[in-house]
């Protein structure tokens, strides 16, 4: 069986099944993005996660297209930034995503920060909530919004997100939005899923994973597989990009589990989702 057969899907709120494990391309160069992706797709990843605030969509789209993969069997995210809320700059975002995928839709199209102080995530949602109409975009979810952002959109919009992509890792398991996550039907999604790196050297970590003999990033990588989120590891090492798919052949025991739920400490390494006000 090949790692993409492996690989589970969940089924979101509306139906879109998405592959639980990704390939993530923050802070990939847009030189190495295009080999990044290729390495990935032939390592099995079927699902790529992107952003306009990346400035590497279009080396996504040179390596899905090259790949010899139909577009169908590519689960593609991308993201409109913070200077292109509200509905016409959202519009022309989209249109400008679209032409540098050099694709006609997105299966996943994310608000990428809430931006509260402009005030305009929820006209900007609308808008999500048209393109999605127009067979455009597959599924539409946000990203780094908290609880007080989502419940917003609950009143105010026609839909619920079907994913938020936000900061979760072993050191900051955010686990009252995931409780509301579970409550409202939104799919957890995870980036910086390995904290940045910190914490793979920690010696819980490496007890358990010595344990599997594994590395400490599959556990951590695995702990979230298990707790249901999706997650989107980065990385441009061939090895490491072949390594981070390799989690189906191990589980980790409720114990194992328990002892990471336990290395919470509350650290967000990114911004704060309440005042990030980025351009």
């Amino acid at each position: 069986m090949t790692q993409t057969q492996q690989i589970p899907s969940i089924q979101l709120n509306d139906g879109v099944e998405i592959p639980q494990l990704g390939f993530g391309v923050f802070q990939v160069p847009p030189k190495d993005t295009e080999q990044a992706v290729t390495l990935a797709l032939e390592a099995g990843y079927r699902h790529i996660d992107t952003a306009a605030a990346y400035r590497n969509e279009e080396g996504v789209g040179r390596a899905i297209d090259a790949s010899g993969l139909r577009r169908d069997e590519v689960f593609l995210t991308t993201k409109v930034f913070n200077h292109d809320h509200g509905r016409d700059r959202t519009l022309r975002a989209f249109d400008g995503s679209l032409g540098r995928l050099g694709f006609d839709f997105v299966d996943l199209y994310l608000i990428h920060w809430p931006v509260p102080t402009k005030d305009l995530y929820v006209e900007t949602w609308k808008t999500l909530e048209e393109l999605h109409d127009d067979g455009r975009i597959r599924s539409i979810g946000v990203s780094n919004f908290n609880s007080d952002h989502l419940e917003r959109l609950e009143r105010e919009a026609s839909t619920t997100p079907s994913v938020n992509q936000v900061e979760l890792h072993p050191y900051f398991q955010q686990p009252e939005l995931r409780s509301f996550h579970a409550e409202h039907g939104v799919a957890t999604e995870a980036w910086s899923p390995l904290g940045q790196g910190y914490e793979i050297g920690d010696d819980t970590i490496g007890t358990i994973a010595s344990g599997h003999d594994k590395t400490p990033a599959q556990v951590i990588l695995r702990w979230h597989l298990q707790l249901g989120n999706v997650v989107i590891p980065k990385s441009v090492t061939p090895e490491r990009i072949r390594e981070n798919i390799d989690l189906f052949d191990f589980e980790l025991s409720h114990e194992d589990m328990d002892r990471i739920a336990q290395l919470d400490r509350g650290e967000r390494l990114g911004p704060d989702p309440a005042t990030f006000e980025a351009p």
